[in-house]
């Protein structure tokens, strides 16, 4: 007994010693980072080089201050403990180091000067104007250091906030296609009224807090549109992302769970230490950086409920994830004495757990459902009977982990003789599970399937999709290509024996939180059994035709989908397109208006049998017309973020606009988004084809409408994951599907749906 204290009192002291210098290199690094992006786009040895220079011209018996150093000298009481040599050394550095910053200032406010120029976007491909030949070699001069992920971060223009009449004017031309004129006249006459008398007063403070932001949109973007929302973030507001199409490069699910795990904390690593590469856009002769503010968010955060308005919660680092396997909850070390643990070793700890039969403490296996549910009663819970003892405690393991694993007992993929059918179900199963097996008020929660399938469920708040997809794109390459397995297919590496189980977590579940839990879990299932999904890779042709048309493959899509839905629904509607807007600091997204005047006119001409040469003039007309409203989305001169803006500052004055609150009810009947590959470097199609990602999707944003996210892989492949509900009668998901009758019901959990199609219109879908 004697000599196990004493080994367990080393134990102790050995990680007591190796968190501390664990910590102490964190500090040095981040200091030392902190300095090197502190003076981008100078380096800190550029200060020597200044320092140098004005001694050597001080030898030379010539004053580059022009008296400056002199009257530091005055000031500076060395007097009495140096020389005078020494005196005028000690003020010729100190004036070193004022000019030095002096000029990274110079040169950072220079490079926001020329990242706040967009006209670039605008011109056609291979005709440069003069103006942007000069700036592309002088953007290159300034960025040609090799940055750190945040190095760029102070130099990005702010959002601008753009004239109400401009925006005004763009809102009415979008909705012109979509309203009769009666209903336009109206629209217009409501919006001239704000425009000449309300409005002008919202613009003012707008541009008031534009001053002192850093930008204008994105604190209420994320506080009204997602933390303040009070009903289930379940469907409604959390995506999904998906494993590889064709391969499962294990089908031991102890194996691709330490592969999966190891390759994130992997790329946590990269992000904390600032050595991942910033996104940036190529332009032919440069590169141009995206904000990088929402990576900082991404690991060891959660949303936490309130009564209001839920917040979010970020800790600094977290040497352990959560994990769900059959109802229990586990706490998984990851580190030991400062060291991450091999993919062999998490393995390992993923077998002790899928091992454990123990069953699940009283009201255990479903607690997840309080997160699946409206927010109100889950913040209620947690307030009462989640604040303190051993309920405190286990919540928030689950909520400062680094992040939230779910075995599940379940196989996914495209397989087996349904594999179309069995794509939709592993859709459905990343976007909400049973409803209670995902936490999912983690900023992601990774699952891994019985059968080595692997996939994601990522909260929204905190970032948008094209942080969490790169993050994915990272994870499965490594997975894949880099950690590998062995020919039997478990994870490589060598295990400590010594290695401490995994810690389940205690909880002591009343009745009350068990009859909530359960009041949840209805209102999650009800909303998950609603959800249609449908996934499909679309291999008839991709980008590479589509550029050899010289159209934008985006447009090309955009086009698509508005034909699809006038097809599927027999007219136009608000078309919803997700823009990034990381150009600026701190920017989230805009929206782009894909159904145009433009757009509308090219299906209505198909449509009524029009010529082909007539068609493609069209059709080239709402392509161009597409690509400009993407980029006035992306260079800060959209629509939507500058109304709501203006709709948050109105309810802060306590007064009404008829416009805007017509504008912010208006229903986005086709919400679409596309998933950009960022990093196809880490993926070799040549070699490797079988290894194509599908991406990942949403849940529809109307009742009546479509949820349509979209991939481009390769040349030759676009995947599309479609989302509607099966209550509304006028939507289907899935096309394809043969209706024997008019009338179809769908039964879907204890929930049957109607639904009427004509064949001759399902056949024309």
């Amino acid at each position: 007994a004697f000599a196990c204290s004493v080994n367990v009192a080393l134990d102790l002291t050995v990680t007591i010693y190796s968190n501390g210098l664990l910590y102490i290199s964190h500090q040095i690094k981040t200091l030392v980072n902190s300095l090197i992006k502190g003076v981008y786009p100078a380096s800190p040895s550029s200060w020597l080089f200044v320092a140098i220079g004005i001694l050597a011209t001080m030898y030379m018996q010539s004053d580059p201050s022009m008296g400056l150093i002199t009257k530091i000298q005055q000031h500076l009481p060395l007097h009495m403990s140096l020389s005078a040599q020494g005196q005028t050394m000690v003020s010729a550095l100190v004036f070193s180091t004022l000019l030095w910053l002096s000029l990274i200032l110079a040169l950072r406010f220079c490079l926001k000067l020329l990242l706040s120029y967009h006209q670039w976007m605008f011109e056609k491909h291979g005709r440069m104007s003069n103006t942007t030949k000069v700036w592309v070699p002088l953007v290159r001069l300034l960025s040609s250091r090799k940055p750190l992920l945040y190095s760029y971060q102070s130099s990005l223009p702010h959002l601008p906030v753009p004239a109400i009449q401009d925006t005004v004017s763009r809102y009415l031309e979008s909705v012109r296609p979509l309203l009769t004129d009666p209903e336009f006249k109206r629209m217009s006459d409501l919006a001239n009224e704000f425009e000449s008398n309300l409005g002008n007063r919202l613009q003012r403070y707008l541009k008031l807090k534009a001053l002192w932001a850093t930008n204008y949109v994105s604190d209420w973007w994320e506080e009204y549109v997602y933390l303040r929302s009070r009903g289930p973030i379940m469907v409604n507001s959390n995506y999904y992302g998906m494993d590889f199409l064709y391969v499962t490069p294990t089908s031991v699910q102890a194996a691709r769970a330490g592969n999966t795990i190891t390759a994130l904390l992997l790329y946590r690593r990269k992000v904390n230490r600032e050595e991942l590469k910033p996104v940036r856009l190529r332009v032919p002769g440069t590169v141009i950086p995206l904000c990088a503010a929402q990576c900082e968010r991404m690991f060891n955060t959660t949303r936490t409920p309130g009564v209001e308005t839920d917040v979010l919660q970020h800790w600094l680092d977290s040497e352990f994830v959560a994990v769900y396997h059959r109802g229990r909850y586990f706490r998984l070390w990851v580190y030991r004495a400062g060291r991450l643990l091999s993919p062999r070793e998490i393995e390992d700890q993923i077998q002790r757990i899928l091992d454990d039969a123990s069953p699940p403490l009283p009201g255990e296996e479903k607690l997840g459902a309080l997160t699946a549910g409206d927010r109100i009663p889950w913040a209620q819970m947690r307030k009462q009977y989640f604040s303190s003892g051993v309920n405190k405690r286990s919540l928030d393991i689950i909520e400062r982990a680094a992040f939230f694993v779910t075995l599940d007992d379940e196989e996914q993929g495209m397989r087996g003789d349904d594999p179309e059918g069995n794509l939709d179900r592993y859709a459905k199963s990343l976007l909400h599970g049973k409803c209670y097996d995902r936490w999912f008020d983690k900023s992601f929660s990774v699952v891994i399937y019985k059968n080595g399938k692997s996939g994601l469920n990522a909260e929204h708040s905190w970032a948008d999709a094209p942080t969490v997809a790169h993050l994915w794109e990272y994870t499965l390459a490594t997975d894949a290509f880099q950690l590998g397995y062995t020919e039997d297919g478990h994870c490589k590496g060598d295990v400590e024996p010594s290695l401490p189980q995994p810690q389940r977590l205690v909880w002591n579940i009343p009745a009350e939180v068990q009859a909530q839990v359960s009041s949840s879990l209805a209102v999650a299932q009800a909303l998950a059994d609603d959800v249609d999904c449908h996934v499909f890779p679309f291999r008839e042709f991709g980008k590479g035709r589509i550029k050899k048309c010289r159209v934008s493959p985006d447009a090309f899509i955009q086009i698509s989908l508005q034909l699809a839905y006038y097809r599927d629904r027999g007219g136009f509607c608000l078309t919803y397109e997700a823009s990034m807007t990381r150009l600026f600091r701190e920017g989230r997204t805009e929206t782009v208006r894909s159904c145009s005047n433009e757009s509308c006119a090219f299906i209505t001409a198909l449509e009524s049998g029009e010529t082909e040469e007539e068609c493609r003039r069209l059709f080239q007309l709402a392509s161009e017309r597409h690509q400009n409203l993407y980029r006035m989305a992306m260079t800060g001169a959209g629509i939507d973020r500058h109304l709501f803006c203006l709709y948050v500052v109105s309810k802060y004055l306590g007064v009404e606009s008829p416009f805007l609150k017509e504008v912010l009810s208006e229903p986005w009947r086709l919400s679409t988004s596309q998933t950009p590959v960022q990093q196809m470097n880490l993926f070799d199609l040549k070699n490797h084809p079988d290894f194509i990602s599908l991406g990942g999707g949403f849940g529809p944003v109307a009742d009546d409408g479509y949820g349509v996210s979209y991939i481009i892989v390769g040349e030759d492949m676009v995947n599309f994951h479609v989302s509607s509900k099966y209550s509304c009668s006028q939507t289907v998901s899935n096309v394809s599907v043969s209706w024997s009758s008019e009338t179809s019901h769908t039964v879907v959990g204890n929930h049957i749906y109607t639904r009427q199609y004509s064949q001759e219109k399902t056949q024309g879908n």
